[in-house]
């Protein structure tokens, strides 16, 4: 791939990504005040980020074994209100015995 090539594949991804942010606030001039699309729309981020996520979780580790330890203390403590810091903390502790555990029972 060329200079000339790669510059116009950045214009055209930074031009279709600038729209992607740029249109709905053109479109949507005023307030939404139907709820049930504001409702939607709050949920988005947390819905997208959730989908991003725990694909990621089960595949970043050597072993599903050792992914679902730590998905289910990060789980567990999160639902105890722990900091994000002691949940990731101790999730990551907590794959790190379980593969240590493993790589021991082979």
């Amino acid at each position: 791939m060329n200079v000339t090539t790669f510059f116009i594949y950045l214009a055209i991804m930074a031009i279709s990504t600038y729209l992607i942010r740029v249109i709905p606030f053109v479109l949507v001039n005023k307030q939404i005040k139907n709820q049930f699309v504001r409702s939607f729309l709050y949920y988005i981020p947390y819905a997208v980020l959730t989908a991003m996520t725990i694909p990621a979780i089960f595949t970043a580790t050597s072993s599903i074994a050792s992914a679902v330890v730590g998905f289910t203390i990060a789980l567990l403590l999160a639902f105890y209100n722990k900091s994000l810091t002691t949940v990731a903390l101790l999730s990551c502790i907590g794959v790190y015995a379980t593969e240590l555990l493993l790589s021991f029972w082979k």
